[in-house]
């Protein structure tokens, strides 16, 4: 008796694997616990959190880590000299640069200037705080002649000095280990022969001043950051964070849901053509399997790979009616699905598949037309918003950098708070970094919601207006940083002179 043979049946509607969901929920996640952490980091910078001592909870936390000093958790604000124990909170010195180079028939001359920095008493207890001083000059005479070039504190006492003859091959220069700070000092060439005179003389000084903030930190005790090289941004600071901490949230996530969306809206844009040109080949007596495989060999863009893959699973014995359904899953949009349902069922039923097809692919091709007429109709709005963004941001910065300070410089007059009066009316002085924090504030919100506007607009989905919203809040910060937080604005002091020269008529003629 015959051995009746066994069929084996293989079941082809494997389990996808589709990382959409896994790496959206990745994202997510990182985006979450980078905004959180940009968050908290800007709130314990931003004073919103009062402190015993003054100082923003952050530097307190992360110093009294860093070095166990107790000093950072108790209700006095700490030291110069603790300060400097922490890391985050060392003082870097600022180098200025003083050049003097135009001179002439010089005999007896000099010029008087202040050193800034820490006074001594701030500084007990810290070592390495030097303010060296560096100077080096050059003079010139007809003939050979004797000059000194010297500095002398307030009672005309030398502090250093270099003798030298003009025509010689000499370095004329002195080196100071640490000029002390606050006093008024003079720098100038002297000849002590008679009749005798210098036919130029200069100079160029470079100085090393602590000014007693740390190099993170500004006169308000806010956290600003290190600068960016050797300019005056300064990116990490605290301000950035609020921005970032809404960025991080909204734009990563959104970013990858929308460019999902633009390989969908890319395939669905060919999907008519294909439909199309299934029924013609169904129309010239082709089977399904022998056209799909043909029209895999076409050029579909984006839908190439899916017709690809349809001509494989033909080949591979797989039923028309389970590769269509199979290809409907994997692209996954309405058009595309409502489509293959109508398909699918004309081909179980027996119908004329030709005239579903064709019918199919101008509802497709209609709908697609419908969705381009709206973008092209929303186009001009969106331009509008992003417009009004750019001018409200513009008209923001230009109030922080020109407007706000010319009034703070107009009424910072003396006094408890400053102000000044004009008759019964008093102007108080005002802090630019206070307006240039809330206008910043205002902006970033103000991109919030003109982003998620324009998105909803053009698409009619929050993943769009949010990643409208994150370029707006790059742009922000962008244009913040540019322009607006400089170390004026943000009370970050910056050194460009010595506070050379006081006489209005320039060097004065002394007797050194």
């Amino acid at each position: 008796m015959a051995r009746k043979k066994q069929k084996i049946v293989v079941d082809l509607d494997l389990p996808k694997d589709d990382p959409t969901k896994r790496n959206l929920q990745i994202i997510l996640a990182f985006s979450i616990i980078l905004g959180m952490s940009t968050g908290l980091f800007w709130v314990t910078n931003s004073g919103f959190i009062p402190t015993a001592n003054g100082e923003p909870l952050f530097t307190n936390i992360a110093c009294q880590t860093i070095t166990g000093d107790a000093a950072f958790n108790s209700n006095i604000a700490p030291s110069y000299a603790v300060n400097e124990t922490c890391s985050l909170l060392k003082d870097e010195a600022q180098i200025v640069t003083w050049e003097e180079d135009d001179w002439e028939y010089v005999d007896r001359l000099a010029i008087s200037f202040v050193m800034p920095g820490i006074e001594e008493q701030y500084k007990t207890g810290v070592f390495g705080k030097e303010q060296g001083f560096y100077a080096n000059c050059s003079a010139t005479a007809t003939v050979p002649t004797d000059y000194t070039f010297a500095i002398r504190d307030a009672q005309r006492s030398i502090v250093a000095f270099y003798n030298g003859t003009t025509g010689k091959n000499e370095q004329c220069n002195f080196i100071i280990e640490d000029l002390p700070a606050g006093d008024r000092y003079e720098i100038g060439f002297w000849v002590p022969e008679r009749d005798a005179v210098l036919a130029t003389a200069s100079f160029e000084v470079t100085a090393h001043v602590y000014d007693g903030i740390p190099d993170n930190m500004n006169n308000k005790s806010l956290w600003v950051g290190p600068s960016l090289g050797n300019t005056n941004l300064k990116p990490l600071i605290f301000l950035n964070f609020f921005g970032l901490t809404f960025f991080l949230f909204i734009f990563p996530a959104s970013y990858y849901l929308e460019a999902l969306e633009t390989k969908r809206n890319n395939k669905e844009e060919k999907f008519p053509d294909f439909l199309r040109d299934l029924a013609e080949y169904w129309k010239g007596g082709l089977s399904m399997t022998v056209a799909v495989q043909t029209l895999a060999t076409s050029e579909y863009g984006a839908l190439n790979d899916e017709v690809s893959q349809m001509s494989a699973q033909l080949s591979w014995g797989v039923k028309f009616s389970d590769v269509i359904n199979l290809f409907a899953n994997r692209v996954n949009t309405p058009l595309v699905k409502r489509a293959i349902a109508l398909i699918a069922e004309a081909d179980r039923a027996g119908g004329k598949i030709s005239d579903i097809l064709v019918t199919a692919a101008n509802d497709s091709r209609e709908i697609k037309f419908l969705e381009g007429e709206r973008k092209r109709a929303i186009g001009s709005y969106i331009a509008v918003i992003w417009t009004s963004y750019g001018v409200f941001l513009g008209v923001i910065v230009v109030l922080a950098k020109v407007f706000i300070p010319a009034i703070a410089d107009s009424n910072s007059g003396e006094g408890d708070g400053g102000g000044q009066n004009i008759g019964n009316m008093q102007i108080r002085a005002i802090d630019p970094l206070f307006f240039l924090t809330i206008f910043y504030y205002g902006v970033t919100m103000q991109a919030m919601g003109n982003g998620a506007m324009a998105g909803l607009m053009a698409t009619g989905r929050f993943t769009s207006g949010f990643k409208h919203s994150g370029m707006m809040i790059i742009l922000a910060i962008l244009v913040f940083n540019v322009i607006a937080f400089s170390p004026d604005l943000t009370g970050v002091q910056v050194l460009t002179d010595l506070g050379q020269n006081p006489n209005p008529f320039g060097p004065t003629k002394l007797d050194w």
